[in-house]
């Protein structure tokens, strides 16, 4: 591990409490819940579920991925989707990492495979007990996350694309850029934008991680800050060639708009339907998931509706 960076992106992420807004429903709503012994966990994650006291038939179920020093707990508290939850009626799933450096595992050769172990596996145990027990749509299964999650999210899709039907991955790097084969959990030259490869080539990293598999590509929307001095801006780009490469459309956006003053959104579709949709926040910090754009995420996936 490489610590002095590890340790330079564990002190700028908890900042994120400070901008995101606390979006945990009043105290009249659902709680927050421990779920002990849900599956396969071979690195320990902890599971906290988050299901409001009204959900629809058959509901959806999303994913909720922290960032680095933080929990699931946290990240229930310090975002809206809980709030979101309660309002379209879809089930939240918030793992935790138990390890010291409380980051998910983007990196070991393990995390990036198809079943290959680490905390991928113990995260799609959380979604299959939620599946059995809750009678959840197994064709609505969303992921999301801020830098670490944000990561999390870009692996959870390239090693399980017939679990995970779309993902919103904030502040993150493309699947495959954390690499390592040395046991660190730090990837400098990729935190530092300093891997660029071709849509093909990153492209083949996701089909790598699940050989043979010929069904659905999961859609993907993407965030990121231009001041972002953790994970770096170009790592947006790169992550824009990968999922675009994964869906077999090129890097041409079928449309451009504003909708906010300071983002500028690409969207690239296939028959119509939008396959991949970036956000780059002009002038956006590392700590890039604030009021409001949960909101996008969860009509990006189409909860809303």
């Amino acid at each position: 591990m490489v610590k002095g960076k590890l340790f330079r992106c564990l002190l700028a992420v908890p900042l994120i409490a400070a901008t995101l807004l606390a979006g945990a429903p009043p105290a009249s709503a659902a709680s927050l819940t421990r779920i002990p012994n849900f599956g396969a966990n071979p690195s320990n994650l902890q599971m906290h579920l988050y299901v409001p006291n009204t959900v629809k038939p058959r509901p959806a179920v999303l994913v909720a991925v922290h960032y680095c020093t933080g929990s699931g707990p946290d990240f229930y508290t310090n975002t809206e989707f809980a709030r979101l939850a309660d309002r379209y009626g879809f089930i939240v799933i918030y793992p935790s990492v138990t390890r010291a450096s409380k980051c998910f595992d983007v990196a070991s050769p393990q995390a990036l495979r198809h079943d290959g172990g680490s905390d991928p596996v113990g995260i799609v145990s959380m979604v299959r007990y939620v599946l059995q027990r809750y009678n959840a749509d197994a064709g609505r299964v969303y992921a999301t996350g801020h830098s670490s999650g944000g990561m999390m999210t870009n692996v959870l899709l390239g090693d399980y694309p017939d679990v995970f039907r779309a993902g919103a991955a904030f502040a993150g790097v493309p699947f495959g850029c954390f690499a390592t084969t040395n046991g660190s959990e730090w990837n400098s030259q990729c935190a530092n934008g300093q891997i660029i490869k071709s849509p093909q080539q990153w492209g083949n990293l996701v089909r790598g991680a699940y050989p043979g598999y010929t069904g659905l590509k999961p859609r993907m929307q993407l965030w990121h800050g231009t001041n972002d001095d953790v994970l770096r801006y170009p790592n947006f780009g790169e992550e824009i060639k990968q999922w675009t490469n994964v869906a077999g459309i090129g890097q041409t956006p079928a449309t451009t708009d504003r909708p906010q003053p300071n983002w500028i959104r690409t969207r690239y579709t296939v028959g119509g339907t939008v396959q991949v949709e970036g956000i780059s926040v002009q002038g956006g910090p590392h700590n890039v998931l604030v009021n409001g754009m949960a909101q996008y995420a969860i009509d990006f996936f189409g909860l809303s509706r």
